[in-house]
């Protein structure tokens, strides 16, 4: 009783379109989750986002649950994560979307999953890691470890704003360090972050993870700007 009276006076609503959400729905309503632009990628080896990092880095598999474009609801989403504090839009993608990677030959043997760290400046700044709330709803969806302390940025890098692929890569280059490369030796590795636009910082992510022996990485992003 006393939580009905609560969703009459604050109102809990879908992150994506703004309309108030009813009973069972969590975070985004039914309507949204039928019509956001979802891109199948999971089931597609050779998708776009895959694509993108052939000749540059050694994945596994690749794939993103959303399209991304601008001014679009899956932007809106983004941002409400990203800026607004709505941590539980990313908890709760990361189940839904784990169930679905669940079912995917390309992603079902992953043993654990880490997220793109943030600087601790950052982190401090925004009080939390997008991508490690996205994590941890994936980890609970597909059953294995959450890593999200095994790999952390060791120093602030510039914006990636208005900088060519090439500059994105060099200013991510050597950022990035395993904690506890025992941990990862020969597993399977999930990597996951918020947006997949050039994969400069997944790259330079999995290339660290990769020098731990016997490791196999594949990547997976809420959102992708590449179709």
């Amino acid at each position: 009783m006393q939580n009905d009276f609560l969703s009459l006076v604050f109102p809990k609503i879908c992150y994506a379109c703004g309309k108030s959400l009813f009973k069972k729905e969590d975070c985004i309503c039914t309507y949204c989750h039928y019509h956001l632009p979802r891109t199948n990628f999971h089931l597609k080896a050779d998708n776009p986002v895959h694509k993108l990092f052939w000749g540059r880095v050694n994945i596994h598999s690749a794939s993103a649950m959303y399209l991304f474009n601008k001014e679009s609801k899956v932007q809106h989403l983004i941002h409400q994560l990203k800026y607004r504090g709505k941590k539980e839009i990313g908890i709760s993608l990361g189940r839904y979307y784990g169930r679905e990677l669940k079912k995917s030959l390309l992603f079902s043997s992953a043993d654990m999953v880490i997220p793109v760290p943030l600087h601790l400046k950052k982190l401090k700044k925004r009080g939390y890691n997008q991508s490690e709330v996205f994590v941890q709803g994936l980890a609970e969806s597909l059953k294995v470890v959450n890593g999200s302390d095994l790999l952390i940025r060791t120093y602030a890098s510039q914006t990636q704003t208005q900088k060519s692929r090439f500059d994105r890569w060099k200013n991510v280059e050597e950022i990035f360090k395993v904690t506890a490369p025992e941990k990862i030796a020969g597993k399977h590795i999930l990597l996951a972050d918020d947006v997949v636009t050039t994969g400069s910082t997944l790259e330079a992510c999995a290339n660290k993870i990769l020098e731990v022996p016997g490791t196999k990485v594949s990547v997976v992003t809420i959102a992708s700007t590449l179709y």
